[in-house]
């Protein structure tokens, strides 16, 4: 079975363990942080590979991938104030793990933060953020798929902002 019709759990992760070409399919989370006002602001940080992106990780066995973005954004930017406003579009990619093929799946989700001070986690590996405009934040964001993700999240607090007025 491919990863795209196989059986997943309520995690999102496919149950046969298998995806295309024989790759190991891996699950992670994450969320696209902002701050309502005039001109939102959206968070990016800086991995360990000196890239801007958005803050994620692995998917917990005990967890679904919202609760996994919550936690996820909270370890790399001490953000605990997090209001979930919607899922986002999944991202996927491949890469080689010690020479094995990986096809890693990435659900977002787009979390509000009203309050508190982003700062960089350097113990998970983040070394700075940022909180950028949605134009600025495009520009500056590293990976082109989730600069997609990016896009899809401005596009979602605009609509957001035009029913609150």
């Amino acid at each position: 079975m491919s990863e795209r019709s196989g059986r997943r759990g309520r995690d999102g992760r496919n149950r046969d363990g298998a995806g295309a070409r024989g790759a190991r399919v891996e699950m992670s989370a994450g969320g696209v942080v902002y701050r309502a006002g005039r001109e939102p602001l959206f968070l990016l940080i800086r991995d360990p590979y000196q890239n801007w992106g958005l803050p994620k990780g692995h998917i917990e066995p005990d967890e679904t991938p919202e609760q996994a973005a919550l936690r996820e954004v909270a370890e790399e930017t001490g953000l605990a104030d997090l209001r979930p406003r919607g899922e986002l579009p999944t991202i996927d990619w491949f890469f080689r793990d010690r020479g094995r093929l990986v096809h890693k799946y990435c659900h977002f989700f787009l979390l509000e933060s009203r309050r508190g001070e982003a700062k960089p986690q350097v113990d998970e590996g983040i070394s700075d953020c940022l909180w950028l405009p949605l134009p600025a934040a495009l520009e500056k964001i590293s990976y082109g798929n989730a600069r997609e993700v990016l896009r899809a999240a401005g596009r979602r607090v605009r609509k957001r902002a035009g029913r609150e007025r």
